[in-house]
């Protein structure tokens, strides 16, 4: 949000410093940093059934936690880097779309999230969260050799023992093992220096390292210990001194250790960088108007809460459901989308309102936001991510935090422009906190943002004082992280808006600056209205629904072949059966269809009971927008006809079981209709969207043999619907020749067309009676002799 004007140098420099950044990896490591790389095609072959221990951290480029901490990751892996092959030191980048269902297979749902994962570990599940205590990078390194410790019964052969040697191991060392020295270090229990020694010269040979306890007390006695940690020499000749070192300290003893005479650098591996090279992409510029807001920002920001962070649960429970609840709802009454993204966000919500468990998978719901059903209107959300006003100059600044603040901004000031839809002035901030606490990956960031809405959220008493809330939390965050590494340096975090956008926010009262709360009030207005919402780099809504219409043919014939297959066993059964089978193929089918049509008429109850809840529509149905005649085109057409429209009493009939009689008439029907759109406005065209393939074009619908087509879609693996949809196109000679004898049919059954015809006749009848009555009486007049006048 917070910006600055750049001069104009600046801005001729900035496109070849984001194609520097575009080229170096989307991450916050470089294959130059003592660690491992890995990604989805190297994570489980190089960490599972490794002989190596692996402690991995699982980030977001975008969290800004992550990129606090990330100096000391790296860190910590240049410190421990000869701690290898016993124990490894790699990173995964979840925000990488590659390496989203790998993290999520791992169960990492917040970020940064280290995870051990022991010698010859088996599966993601076996994985042990690290929880460390700050940035101290002692206590990581403790943590490690906490882990290694755990093993038992299969300990990393490359690790040397850990545990403390006894009396009877240090005299017969020089047997048992081929070295020049030995190193005793001298501790007490809850020391680490001797096991971070070992670990220091495992890559070294000539030398050992053991740990002596205090405890001891023989060997204490024997070398003359007085203080702890001590150090002390043993050489096979039989001789041994103490390690003379200005400091009892790690760093000192491993200095002394490898500059021994014979003591040389093993056969053993550095860490190095994965197998496969790091795939990098370059992004390019995009200029943008900071005083405008951007529609790719906010859908990118959509797609990523719905689709990636809450997808980081496989099951949705208690306070998450409600949160999620909550915060589509807010969505749904409030986002001033494109039609097709509303239309998406007013189908999750229905389908969240109807669920009444108080448990949800998330393989439920992403059937929903993937939405892979073609309906009369596209519901569509895009899965790209384009930043444009919240994109950084470099892969990790910015993204995503940034235009979740854009949308929180514009619900809340939405919010203000239909308050006769809020249920109070905490609702939209509500469905925030909720979010943020239980979806949002930075938990950190979610820490912070729950201990200011615990300090005040609930004094704001109105919409406007709700708007203003969250404006000043911003800043207090941007405050907050100015000048850390979060901060983009061509984007500093500065006290928004500006005085370049807004002078009259800005005044000074003896000699401080104040803020101009009505102004600045009516600056988040008119800044975060759908009229200054551009849409500039968004995808072209023909793109959306031609994709969305080939995944939703894609899954529906899925689902036909599903249903073949089980129709040809059921088939099979049948013949072997006598009959039986064909029973059970007609419960089993009558069932799903039963299902099917009771979701499509629960979802139409739905729809009808969202039109009511939200009285005279919001302006953000399409409030400022400015789309193409397409997108209209594709939310007020006209309804496609059934095709066989089945009552509640037959729903048991199997689906592939058509009744050809009125499968004929209804068919001629929805032509008819297709020909009165044709005749009332000739010029308009139905484009690829609003129509069916047409599945027998080598077929003629005059003389249309309906068995042999329903048999020849039977093979195909289609159903009744492929078939109706196949007949719905016709050619255009045999519409204009039958066109004014079909649309006498349009709407109507045969009985009512036979009711018409009869009360024409009827009426005709009475007309001609009326004609005859009252012409007999005239000629009856004008044969009577006239009245004399007076």
């Amino acid at each position: 949000m917070a910006g600055r004007r750049c001069p104009p140098s600046a801005l001729l420099l900035l496109p070849l410093a984001a194609a520097l950044a575009g080229a170096q990896p989307r991450g916050l490591y470089s294959p130059g940093d003592a660690l491992v790389l890995l990604q989805v095609d190297t994570l489980e072959r190089r960490v599972l059934n490794s002989s190596s221990a692996w402690l991995v951290e699982f980030y977001a480029s975008w969290c800004g936690h992550c990129v606090h901490f990330a100096p000391t990751w790296r860190a910590l892996a240049a410190d421990v880097q000869e701690w290898s092959p016993a124990v490894n030191l790699g990173v995964v980048n979840c925000a990488d779309v590659a390496n989203e269902k790998a993290c999520k297979k791992f169960g990492i749902t917040g970020f940064p999230t280290l995870k051990f994962f022991k010698a010859f570990s088996k599966s993601p599940e076996d994985g042990t969260k690290i929880f460390y205590p700050g940035d101290s990078i002692q206590n990581l390194r403790q943590s490690i050799i906490t882990n290694l410790e755990m093993h038992k019964e299969t300990w990393p052969p490359a690790c040397p023992p850990l545990e403390p040697a006894s009396i009877e191991e240090i005299r017969g060392f020089f047997q048992t093992n081929n070295v020049m020295y030995l190193a005793l270090i001298f501790e007490t229990n809850d020391s680490f220096v001797g096991r971070e020694v070992t670990l220091d010269m495992l890559q070294y040979e000539n030398v050992a390292v053991r740990r002596v306890l205090s405890s001891e007390e023989e060997l204490v006695k024997k070398y003359g210990v007085t203080a702890f940690p001590s150090g002390f020499l043993l050489i096979n000749n039989g001789t041994f001194s103490r390690i003379p070192v200005k400091m009892e300290a790690r760093s000192f003893y491993t200095y002394f250790l490898r500059r021994l005479p014979g003591v040389t650098r093993g056969p053993y591996a550095q860490t190095s960088a994965p197998d496969t090279p790091i795939k990098s992409t370059l992004t390019p510029w995009r200029p943008a108007d900071r005083s405008k807001v951007y529609m790719a920002d906010l859908e990118s920001a959509l797609h990523y809460a719905l689709r990636v962070e809450v997808a980081r649960f496989s099951v949705l429970t208690g306070e998450r459901v409600r949160a999620l609840k909550d915060f589509v709802a807010v969505l749904a009454k409030y986002f001033p989308g494109r039609p097709f993204v509303q239309n998406f966000l007013r189908s999750v919500d229905r389908w969240l309102r109807n669920m009444r468990e108080s448990r949800i998978p998330y393989s439920a719901l992403e059937r929903v936001l993937t939405n892979r059903k073609e309906g009369q209107a596209p519901e569509v959300l895009s899965n790209n991510i384009t930043w444009v006003g919240c994109q950084g100059s470099k892969p990790h600044f910015r993204g995503y935090p940034c235009s979740l603040w854009t949308l929180f901004h514009l619900l809340t000031v939405q919010a203000t422009r239909y308050r006769r839809l809020g249920t109070g002035p905490l609702e939209v901030l509500g469905a925030m906190r909720g979010y943020v606490w239980s979806f949002f990956g930075c938990r950190e960031c979610a820490q912070h943002f729950e201990g200011m809405a615990a300090e005040s959220m609930d004094k704001v008493r109105s919409v406007d004082k709700a708007v203003l809330w969250l404006w000043s939390r911003h800043n207090r965050v941007n405050a907050r992280l100015a000048g850390t590494e979060t901060e983009d340096p061509e984007f500093p975090k500065l006290q928004w808006p500006p005085p370049d956008l807004c002078p009259l926010c800005h005044g000074v009262v003896n000699r401080r600056h104040v803020w101009d709360e009505a102004a600045v009030l009516r600056f988040l207005k008119a800044h975060f209205s759908p009229a200054n919402i551009i849409l500039d780099y968004t995808e072209p809504e023909m793109v959306l629904v031609v994709r969305h219409s080939r995944d939703a043919k894609e899954g529906a014939g899925e689902r036909a072949m599903g249903e073949g297959e089980e129709r040809g066993e059921a088939e099979g059964e049948e013949r072997g059966d006598n009959g039986r089978g064909e029973e059970e193929e007609r419960g089993d089918n009558g069932r799903g269809e039963e299902e099917e049509r009771g979701d499509n008429g629960r979802g139409e109850e739905e729809e009808d009971e969202g039109e009511e809840r939200r009285p005279g529509e919001p302006e953000a149905a399409g409030v400022g927008m400015e789309v193409g005649g397409s997108e209209r085109r594709g939310s007020s057409g006209p309804r496609k006809p059934s095709i066989v429209r089945m009552n509640p009493k037959t729903q048991e009939l199997e689906e592939d079981i058509v009744d050809l009689d009125s499968f004929s008439e209804l068919h001629y029907k929805s032509k008819a209709l297709k020909a009165a759109a044709v005749a009332a406005n000739k010029r308009w065209r139905l484009s690829k969207r609003d129509t069916i393939p047409l599945l027998l074009a080598d077929d003629s619908h005059q003389d249309f043999d309906y068995a042999a087509a329903w048999e020849r879609l039977r093979r195909r693996g289609r159903g009744s619907k492929q078939l109706i949809g196949a007949l719905e196109e016709d050619e255009g000679d045999a519409l204009r020749r039958n066109h004014w004898f079909r649309m006498l049919g349009v709407g109507f059954s045969r009985l009512d067309l036979s009711l018409c015809i009869v009360l024409y006749f009827l009426s005709s009848m009475c007309l001609l009676g009326m004609y005859t009555f009252f012409r007999m009486r005239t000629r009856l007049r004008k044969g009577r002799p006239g009245f004399p006048t007076a």
